[in-house]
């Protein structure tokens, strides 16, 4: 399972200073007495989740893979980057399955959603439109798009059965829209916000489409929640990351450097930043939440993390056993001049970069490096995975002192844009 090693930091965090500030915050958040108490439902949902609900994705979810080339997830923000993060994961970024899954609604560009909209004119595509209220502005504009261009290729009526809406369980403009066109109808809970959102139908749905187990994905979370109900910093490594985190913070690091080892974890470390992103920085407080992928952003990034201003530390995710590997083969020429590392697998040749790199970053750059290590992500460890690191945001955002479950800073370039727009009311 996951192991949180802190032996590559260079300040050494005492934990028996946060002792008595992690179990009030641990019990606050278990009494749920604490600032956004009432977006709190994640924190048990993997054993309370909606039985009938996931059986009833997993259900339209092979109906989808049966009976259509592409699924087009319609969210923004926490509505569609746990899922696209699970996917690119768990199923590679050149994927041979049979569904394609395509990403729209999380951009006004007009040029990405024309290609969008061209490239399915010729194929056969279900609509999986995310959005708590209905009203979310890139969502909405794209739906409308989306739902235009399937009705005009096959009728109002089968276009109903292709399109999929996860929204709130009774009320807003999508649900109204749902139950007045008999669109399949999942459930966004009313006590889980967007980004702590990708262990329900807003993530689940869309990843069993991709042909995951959800199932799996849900019992590594249920782990994750029954390991980390502890209030015991020493041995609760979740919380250690969280105070690790808030030890940086108070000790001038204003940067946090989430370090992947494989293209296909990108979307890993865009869900991280917004997870910590939008539940810690306010108040003029927090993180920035920074990501780089090596070995490729060592030929970039990687001269100011080893040499540059020390406002950063790292937190490393490596994950041992790659989901495919490549053996170097020999050349009879060897211009290139690597014949000494013939017959080994790149993800030989990965490990060794990543320890160099490390060893590099902390001895003689400097720099405190968290190293989370998982011997292979699977559905099982995913699972665990985003119930850990949405754990520690919690206990992280509440020993900075504001609410992890709020985003006022969101709102208002809504208002600026609205108003430039010529909405009524702004």
């Amino acid at each position: 399972m996951l192991k949180v090693n802190l032996e590559h930091l260079i300040d050494k965090v005492d934990f028996k200073d946060y002792e008595d500030k992690v179990k009030l915050i641990n019990e606050g958040i278990n009494n749920k007495s604490f600032p956004g108490n009432d977006y709190l439902g994640w924190l048990n949902y993997p054993n309370n989740y909606d039985k009938k609900e996931l059986n009833l994705i997993k259900q339209k979810a092979r109906y989808v893979r049966e009976n259509f080339e592409v699924l087009v997830v319609c969210g923004i923000g926490g509505s569609y980057l746990g899922a696209l993060a699970a996917i690119n994961a768990l199923r590679g970024l050149y994927t041979d399955d049979k569904l394609e899954i395509i990403f729209l609604g999380q951009t006004f560009s007009g040029s990405y959603i024309a290609q969008v909209l061209d490239y399915l004119k010729h194929k056969r595509f279900a609509i999986n439109v995310i959005s708590k209220s209905g009203t979310t502005t890139e969502t909405s504009i794209s739906f409308r798009l989306l739902k235009k261009l399937l009705e005009t290729k096959i009728g109002k009526t089968n276009a109903s059965k292709a399109i999929f809406a996860t929204t709130d369980k009774e009320k807003g403009a999508l649900k109204q829209e749902a139950n007045k066109q008999g669109y399949t109808t999942f459930t966004l809970p009313s006590d889980i916000g967007g980004r702590y959102s990708v262990l329900t139908a807003v993530g689940l749905f869309p990843i069993a489409c991709a042909g995951i187990d959800v199932d799996e994905m849900l019992e590594g979370a249920e782990e994750a929640m029954k390991e980390f109900d502890n209030e015991d910093i020493n041995t609760n490594a979740c919380y250690q990351y969280a105070v690790t985190r808030d030890y940086m913070y108070r000790h001038k690091k204003c940067v946090e450097m989430f370090v992947t080892y494989e293209p296909q974890y990108r979307e890993i470390a865009e869900w991280w930043k917004q997870l910590f992103g939008e539940s810690e920085g306010k108040d003029g407080k927090g993180l920035l939440p920074a990501s780089v992928t090596f070995s490729t952003d060592l030929h970039s990034l990687g001269q100011f993390i080893q040499d540059g201003s020390k406002i950063l530390f790292e937190t490393l995710l490596f994950i041992k056993n790659p989901m495919k590997d490549v053996t170097i083969p020999h050349d009879e020429e060897n211009l290139d001049g690597l014949n000494y590392i013939e017959n080994k697998s790149l993800s030989y040749v990965n490990e060794k970069a990543y320890l160099g790199t490390l060893e590099a970053h902390e001895k003689d750059g400097k720099v405190n490096n968290v190293v989370l290590e998982l011997d292979k992500l699977d559905s099982h460890n995913l699972g665990y995975l985003f119930y850990f690191f949405m754990k520690a945001c919690a206990m992280s955002a509440y020993l900075l002192e504001v609410n992890p479950f709020n985003q006022p800073g969101v709102e208002i370039y809504k208002k600026n844009m609205f108003h430039l727009l010529g909405k009524k009311g702004y």
